[in-house]
């Protein structure tokens, strides 16, 4: 792909980290790590977006990059989720397990519980063009492509407690504040304390000798395990584990044990030259790992790598996310109501440190015209720099371009569409075929995949409430009891009038509808179809007028749908038809 040159936050992190790369020597290495203990959900997802994006820039430069994502399949299992299907507490027997060690759910095809919540994540990142070489810790210790680490960090273990107790002290001396917290204080506190990974875990001290290392007892498979003592010469270890079991074994030839975490990170760094690695808040905070690697990861023979804070992403309606709960909504949930260059928007243009939310309630609407607001406004020259840039990260990658609808009816008509023909395809092509007579719609084809994801969102998520069913019969009560006005505007917007409303059947498309609809109140108020209120300058006229049009709305859905709001009167009416709108409006 030819060299596009795009102004942002990103372009300007991927300056950084070019010149940080060179420097150090080395390619530039941008990582991610997930730990797949849970629901891996859409706050994870901006650990793999922001590396992702990055480093997607350097590669549009012609650089050779690489984006890694560390699986953290090595972690211990710390506890059950809540709220996910097939699993009940009896999975409390497996805490202080690897996650790879753990059964997945049942039901599951996976063979892990690692397995079950990774694999879900990697279609996903597979569907928004995230290209990387993922890495499963379990296989790298297991394999014991680590030794040589691991007794470097035991083999200097006083200097790392040294460094480690500077922190605790620090963060023992730290002042108790009174203060309630805030909803994303409250978050970030959470998030700290039951992260989704290993930011919470302890740092390998005890009452007695440190040691950087915890082994899984080859008895129970826990890591409820104590070092008791250790040889540097012989690589002797013993530990003793609360099943009882006790036992020494040779570290350099153990391989079923890890570095405690903020050895683990650090040791990473510098076995894979990262340059650049983006963490959230509870790895940031006084004495968390991110900060603490700054002074272990010299010992490894690197530096810390270049690493934004990025900031919580939440979901309309929910509070902060955290996969060691169920329930929390996924990439993969996501891209079920909603297009990957749209999701990946919604991360492109945002800075790391500005938080954000994604809509899969009925907002869903309004991002999505948004959206289209941007392509619109970027296909007639009107974007800025930054609306340029985010649209090109969005759409495609270095490898090229990724697949997008041909033709964007907005979302919230097709929505409303398929909700009111209720699964019916041929209804639903002649009614979108009749939605803007500028944009052909040969058939549904054209609509994919927005189409696909405005019908799953309508069947899931759409608010019952909010559905509409249309009468099979008119109101005869309500018509007769009309009043002349009432009755005078129904026939304004079925017959028009002399001047600026046509009959409907003539106005047969959004434009014409809207129009029709929205002249008809303007009319009774005795001004023109088209007429504009000036709310400033005659704000009685416009208040009046707006009265008047809340009344005529009301009305309609009343005799349409039974209730006083609904969607959109223009779409409404097109999923109608006019033979049928005419029946249900008229006394025959």
């Amino acid at each position: 792909m030819t060299e596009v040159q795009l102004d942002d936050w990103v372009a300007r992190l991927a300056d950084d980290v070019i010149a940080e790369a060179k420097r150090r020597g080395t390619k530039p290495v941008c990582a991610s790590g997930i730990s797949p203990s849970g629901p891996i959900h859409l706050g994870n997802l901006r650990e793999v977006m922001v590396p992702h994006l990055v480093c997607d820039e350097i590669r549009r430069r012609g650089h050779d990059a690489e984006h890694l994502i560390s699986w953290d399949d090595f972690d211990r299992f710390r506890k059950v989720p809540k709220g996910i299907e097939g699993v009940d507490e009896s999975w409390e027997q497996h805490i202080g397990k690897p996650l790879t060690s753990v059964p997945p759910p049942s039901g599951s095809a996976a063979t892990s519980w690692a397995e079950h919540f990774r694999s879900e994540l990697e279609v996903a990142l597979d569907d928004l063009g995230v290209e990387y070489r993922g890495i499963s810790q379990t296989e790298k210790y297991t394999a014991g492509d680590y030794v040589d680490q691991v007794l470097f960090a035991m083999g200097h273990r006083g200097q790392i407690d040294k460094v480690l107790d500077q922190y605790r002290t620090l963060a023992k001396a730290q002042p108790k504040k009174d203060q309630k917290l805030d909803a994303d204080q409250q978050a970030a506190a959470e998030a700290a304390a039951e992260g989704s990974g290993a930011a919470g875990e302890d740092d390998g001290s005890g009452d007695g000798n440190y040691y950087p290392y915890k082994p899984y007892c080859s008895q129970c498979g826990t890591d409820f395990t104590t070092v008791t003592g250790y040889d540097d010469d012989s690589t002797e270890l013993t530990y003793t584990c609360r099943c009882g079991h006790t036992e020494t074994v040779l570290l350099r030839d153990f391989h079923h044990g890890k570095l405690v975490w903020k050895v683990d990170w650090p040791m990473r760094w510098a076995y894979e030259q990262v340059v650049f690695e983006p963490s959230g808040v509870d790895h940031q905070s006084p004495g968390s790992s991110f900060v603490v690697g700054k002074e272990i990861v010299p010992l490894f023979g690197w530096e810390r790598p270049l690493g934004p804070m990025y900031a919580f992403v939440g979901i309309r309606g929910m509070a902060k996310m955290s996969s060691s709960k169920g329930g929390v909504p996924t990439p993969s949930m996501a891209l079920r109501y909603m297009e990957p260059p749209l999701l990946r928007w919604l991360y492109a243009r945002k800075k790391p440190n500005q938080a954000f939310d994604v809509a899969l309630d009925s907002e869903i609407q309004r991002m999505y015209d948004e959206w289209d607001g941007l392509l619109r406004k970027v296909s007639g020259e009107k974007g800025q720099p930054g609306d340029i840039a985010a649209l090109a990260r969005a759409t495609s990658t270095a490898a090229g371009e990724l697949p997008q609808t041909p033709v964007t009816l907005p979302y919230r008509t097709i929505a409303s569409v398929l909700d009111i023909t209720t699964g019916d395809d041929a209804q639903a092509q002649r009614i979108l075929t009749e939605v803007d007579p500028r944009t052909p719609v040969s058939g549904l084809e054209v609509l994919r995949p927005r189409l696909d994801r405005a019908q799953a969102w309508v069947a899931e998520q759409m608010p019952e409430d909010d559905r509409t069913v249309v009468r099979a019969e008119p109101n005869r009560a309500a018509l007769q009891g009309l009043s002349d006005e009432s009755s005078h505007a129904l026939t304004l917007l079925l017959d028009g009038n002399s001047d600026d409303l046509t009959r409907i059947e003539d106005a047969w498309s959004i434009d014409g509808l809207s129009h029709q609809v929205y002249g008809v109140p303007k009319v009774l108020q005795g001004k023109a179809a088209d007429f504009r209120p000036d709310r400033k300058a005659d704000p009685e006229t416009a208040a009046a007028l707006g009265a008047r049009q809340r009344e005529f709305f009301k009305l309609l859905y009343t005799l349409l749908i039974d209730k006083e709001t609904g969607p959109r009167l223009p779409t409404l009416l097109l999923a109608i038809g006019p033979e049928r709108l005419r029946g249900l409006l008229s006394l025959r």
